[in-house]
């Protein structure tokens, strides 16, 4: 299809675009020729700077009765749109909204029982085990007590999750304690320490063993059943460096991990879900084992690397939307690498300065290799970067002067 094809289209409206997630889903759909409308929670945020963003309009009270009547002018002036939201925040407020409060804007959503089970962690690994895929050894704490009886007994060291953020981070804001993605613990001790934390709130995270090994990610569009798109990736390099969320990552070939890719589709099958998510594993290649850490039922962290490789997943997301038939699409490239460069900055000083602060005993310190492949990543062809684009520069001086700025203040 060309480009003039496509901008015959109705336009996608995209919802969150402070982050490097929305501004792919703004150049992958604006390079295709679609009209992208934004809605930004705050005037600096990058998407708003793309070239390839038609309109842009900022609601600051991101969740209201402001936005609500946005939606309903967009719709009365460009008719059916597909929207597009880029965090589970914006996703579970939309699934609550009635369909008539949104008037012809139609939001892109699984149904609310697949939702629930890829946000509820602890359902998730339920359903995993169903599929014959390997999870983490997990104990959730109900009670003071069970936090006597079970701590000393259980492996160390440990990662302590919130089974469903979402439902509890009010009532952690109440307390004055912060939502942690996860926290790293390696003795009976700090992991005592970590749960009675939350003694007062009477609530607390499940605790998994730690797996060994690196992030791997599987990412799928899956149309009745069906994986209609593929993509993979590892991570080289995560922010902290002991396990979390990826600053470096590089394609791996679909040939790899085929079975556990099978097993994927399968536990996205038994949840009956519709439409882009990402499977993420932890990888050990010295034992060949895989476990399962999450499913993120929307566009994903490091969604730049799969958009610059070619998978198309928000070009595949919009046409599905407005039910068109999806185009050919040409093998995606497996052998870019893409990176985040202010926070492996963050992870360099981590590693160079503060070693004491790697709460991962086990972890392997080469602060050497790690400023060699740092600086020679700048001068490899194949590397792209999560917000930086020769094409579309202003959204990168947009985010260097944010975090000047968040500085600062």
């Amino acid at each position: 299809m060309s480009t003039p094809y496509y901008s015959n289209f109705p336009p996608c409206i995209v919802f969150g675009i402070d982050l490097q997630i929305g501004l792919h889903i703004i150049r992958e759909l604006g390079q295709a020729g679609i009209r992208v409308i934004g809605i930004a929670n705050n005037p600096n945020d990058i998407g708003l700077r793309s070239r390839w963003l038609t309109e842009g309009h900022v609601i600051q009270q991101p969740h209201s009765e402001a936005l609500l009547e946005l939606l309903r002018t967009l719709g009365n002036v460009y008719g059916r749109c597909p929207l597009i939201a880029a965090s589970e925040d914006h996703l579970l407020w939309l699934a609550q909204c009635p369909t008539s409060e949104l008037g012809l804007i139609h939001p892109v959503l699984p149904s609310a029982t697949a939702l629930q089970a890829v946000i509820n962690k602890e359902q998730t690994l339920e359903l995993a085990t169903k599929v014959g895929i390997r999870i983490p050894y997990t104990w959730q704490p109900i009670s003071l007590a069970d936090i006597d009886d079970h701590v000393e007994k259980f492996p160390i060291s440990a990662v302590l999750k919130w089974k469903n953020p979402h439902i509890v981070r009010s009532t952690l804001e109440k307390f004055q304690l912060s939502t942690l993605k996860s926290e790293h613990v390696v003795t009976t001790s700090d992991l005592r320490k970590a749960l009675l934390r939350y003694s007062d709130l009477g609530q607390w995270p499940m605790v998994q063993e730690y797996c060994p090994g690196y992030g791997l990610g599987q990412f799928f569009f899956i149309k009745n059943h069906h994986a209609i798109r593929r993509f993979q990736h590892m991570r080289l390099a995560e922010w902290p460096p002991e396990g979390g969320y990826s600053t470096v990552c590089t394609g791996l070939s679909l040939n790899k991990h085929a079975d556990l890719q099978e097993r994927s589709i399968a536990l996205l099958n038994l949840i009956d879900w519709e439409g882009v998510a990402m499977v993420e594993y932890r990888y050990d290649p010295l034992t060949n084992r895989s476990w399962l850490m999450e499913i993120n039922g929307r566009f994903w962290g490091s969604f730049p690397l799969a958009s610059q490789s070619g998978a198309s997943f928000a070009l595949i997301t919009y046409l599905d939307a407005i039910g068109e038939k999806l185009p050919k699409l040409p093998p995606v490239k497996t052998n870019l690498r893409a990176r985040m460069v202010f926070t492996e900055l963050k992870r360099l000083w981590r590693i160079c300065i503060q070693p004491d602060r790697v709460s991962d005993p086990a972890f392997q310190r080469k602060p050497f290799a790690e400023i060699a492949r740092f600086f020679a990543d700048f001068f490899r062809i194949n590397v792209r970067y999560y917000v930086w684009s020769w094409r579309d520069p202003l959204p990168f001086l947009q985010d260097l002067f944010n975090m000047f700025w968040n500085r600062l203040r």
